[in-house]
């Protein structure tokens, strides 16, 4: 955490040095990655739930909200709240219906994630694991830093999700169905990739071309090569989502890949720590708008409560 405030501490003693204009069109460009990728859901949960109407304004009030907590709560909450508020707004919907069409949303992701991942690997440029402990900021560094300790956490988590299973075996059966209609939209080859993988290959555009504005702000080189590692890294950062939005993670790993392209590190670390700053606020902003115009408040967490007692006392 120390490393992380410092970092905070050199973004803003750099600030003067910062393109705004350019800083807005990254910003910009991000959200409407965001909007993108609410196209892509709503369709999804449109072949998922086919007798229901899933409005625009629903969708996009639990995708935008959702957004803006996943930036300042760790281990993806933002992903309930997105299911929470679309069971809400989408008549006849089911919890397991709509977590299942999250992962659907993802799929597309993975393939272009993966796809990345693999040229970074083959170009030699990420940190190797001799490497990596020495990396404080990286959230699952300790893992390489402590190898005994990990395989055995990792070894009793499985176990742990395989009892798991077999207790509740029964009630999966039961919700097999329910989890299945989340994928249906994968039935129909031609219609997944008109409305889902269009518009997530959209947003990938929009994602690409708000890095390569980033980079301008921070007088970093904007190059396709430099672009598209910040991306590995993006990606990479949310692999465990410990801290928040992975913001320790991509700050270690920028300042690692992105060696040697700046004039200095403390350019480095003032382009992490700010493109992590502007996006967070920006999701936070546009997460909390969401939710006051759904909700009309933010304490999400109470107003799912009343409406379990709710819904208990009615049955």
């Amino acid at each position: 955490m120390s490393a992380f405030f410092h970092a905070i501490e050199v973004f803003f003693d750099h600030l003067a040095a910062v393109h705004f204009g350019a800083l807005g069109i990254a910003i910009a460009l991000h959200v409407l990655k965001i909007v993108a990728r609410a196209f892509a859901w709503r369709n999804v949960l449109r072949a998922a739930f086919p007798d229901a109407r899933v409005k625009h304004r629903v969708v996009f009030g639990a995708y935008f909200a959702g957004v803006g907590l996943n930036s300042i709560a760790p281990a993806r909450t933002g992903d309930a709240l997105k299911v929470y508020l679309a069971k809400r707004g989408i008549e006849g919907s089911n919890y397991a219906t709509l977590a299942s069409s999250l992962l659907v949303e993802t799929l597309f992701d993975i393939l272009v994630a993966s796809t990345l991942l693999i040229w970074a690997l083959q170009l030699g440029v990420l940190p190797s694991l001799d490497v990596l402990p020495s990396i404080p900021d990286v959230d699952w560094a300790w893992a390489a830093r402590n190898p005994r300790l990990a395989i055995l956490v990792g070894t009793a988590l499985f176990f742990i999700v395989i009892i798991g299973a077999f207790a509740t075996a029964g009630r999966i059966a039961q919700f097999r169905r329910r989890l299945a209609n989340g994928f249906a939209i994968l039935g129909n080859r031609r219609r997944y990739l008109t409305e889902v993988v269009s518009w997530q290959a959209l947003s990938w555009g929009f994602r690409f071309a708000a890095v390569w504005w980033f980079l301008k702000a921070f007088d970093i080189p904007a190059t396709l090569h430099n672009t598209a590692l910040v991306l590995v890294v993006q990606s990479l950062s949310t692999l465990l989502p410990i801290s928040p939005g992975g913001a320790g993670t991509q700050q270690g790993l920028t300042a690692y890949v992105l060696r040697g392209k700046a004039g200095s590190t403390t350019a480095l670390l003032s382009f992490s720590v700010g493109m992590n700053i502007a996006t967070i606020v920006t999701n936070v902003v546009i997460g909390a708008l969401a939710l006051l115009l759904t909700l009309r408040t933010l304490r999400w967490r109470r107003h799912m409560r009343a409406a379990e007692s709710a819904s208990s006392a009615e049955t």
